[in-house]
């Protein structure tokens, strides 16, 4: 087998195409037969291909490889890397995802977000790293959500991330999972300082606007073990089931600034003053809207806000289900604009010199 050289001219150019050409006995005597035609290789794809069809045997000696052998009795050459495989019979098993939870992992490590929780769950006696822990959990809940003891039954093993941490299949267990939440909920407020830190510096983000809202989760069981479950207002229409509320903190980007695990039946309006305070003592007092649902407003909350000394924007609702923005004013009571809605920027001020607000009806 070897490449043959066909020159062509076209548009006043000379052209080199290639074809791989096989030599093969016939009745008739010798002849040669095109495998395949290749078009224009440059120096290098000519090299390699120089090297697929020409192998050397162990006693140094070139000899021309058949790589599309007719003849199935056709001995082997005489080398050990150099083997037959019947591709009808050829499998494979054990297939595992990669390309998303390599990207996951590539931006698990561009964030440095193992060095932060690393920094505040050490590993200590552990046989593997806390870190690498809660990086499986976040890749999955990236990737794949689902539960503990399904990550550890099933989801872990389906994917490449054995070989790119380095952590054996046997090692993730849902216990293991479980104790990893329980140190990282131990440092939420620490690992939660230290990635604002990190986000406002790699994203240069600001804080002057935070959007704040509720939500819950409920448990199919009693939870007695659960202080926090409680049956409450559900959001998911189970008031059967006892739930913990949920409380997040974002930037306008949308980036996570703080959350808060809350008993099941508080309401909307008695996490206003906790959330704001505590966000305020750790993040600093500046000039800062909050933006909220206008469930969280009252005649009672409004001073715990107009307290920061700055505005909170909330869309009550109307008669007609239109939404419109409020504020709080300088004498901490909610000021509305029924013509040019928008985000208040200085408490007392109107409210139209914010960004336009779209409106939407709730119903048909």
């Amino acid at each position: 087998m070897f490449l043959r050289p066909y020159k062509r001219f076209k548009d006043g150019k000379e052209h080199t195409y290639y074809a791989l050409v096989e030599s093969e006995r016939t009745p008739d005597g010798p002849r040669q037969r095109t495998v395949a035609y290749l078009g224009e290789l440059n120096h290098d794809q000519e090299r390699r291909w120089q090297r697929t069809v020409v192998f050397y045997n162990r006693q140094g000696d070139a000899q021309q490889l058949r790589l599309f052998p007719d003849d199935q009795d056709v001995a082997l050459p005489d080398d050990p890397d150099i083997v037959r495989i019947r591709l009808k019979q050829v499998g494979w098993t054990n297939g595992r995802r990669f390309g998303d939870v390599w990207l996951a992992w590539h931006l698990w490590r561009l964030l440095h977000l193992g060095e932060i929780v690393q920094r505040h769950l050490p590993p200590q006696k552990h046989t593997c790293r806390p870190a690498d822990m809660v990086a499986i959990e976040v890749i999955n809940r990236l990737c794949a959500p689902c539960s503990e003891f399904a990550l550890a039954e099933h989801w872990y093993a389906s994917t490449g991330l054995e070989d790119l941490l380095g952590v054996a299949d046997a090692d993730v267990t849902k216990d293991r999972l479980y104790r990893t939440l329980d140190g990282l909920r131990a440092a939420q407020r620490a690992i939660e300082d230290d990635l604002q830190k990190q986000l406002q510096t790699l994203f240069d983000l600001d804080y002057d606007l935070l959007l704040y809202d509720l939500t819950s989760t409920y448990f199919e069981g009693l939870a007695e073990a659960n202080d926090l479950a409680a049956r409450g207002y559900s959001r998911d229409h189970r008031r059967d089931c006892k739930q913990v509320v949920l409380a997040l903190v974002v930037t306008r980007e949308g980036f996570p600034l703080a959350h808060f695990t809350l008993a099941g039946n508080t309401q909307d309006l008695a996490t206003v003053e906790r959330v704001v305070t505590e966000v305020e003592g750790r993040f600093g007092r500046v000039q800062r809207v909050w933006v909220m649902d206008r469930g969280m407003i009252s005649a009672a909350t409004a001073p715990a806000a107009e307290g920061t000394r700055h505005p909170t924007a909330a869309p009550p609702r109307t008669p007609g289900g239109l939404t419109q923005v409020a504020g709080t004013g300088g004498q901490g009571r909610l000021e509305k604009s029924g013509q040019d809605p928008g985000v208040c920027g200085t408490p007392g001020r109107a409210l139209s010199q914010g960004p336009p607000v779209r409106h939407g009806r709730s119903g048909p």
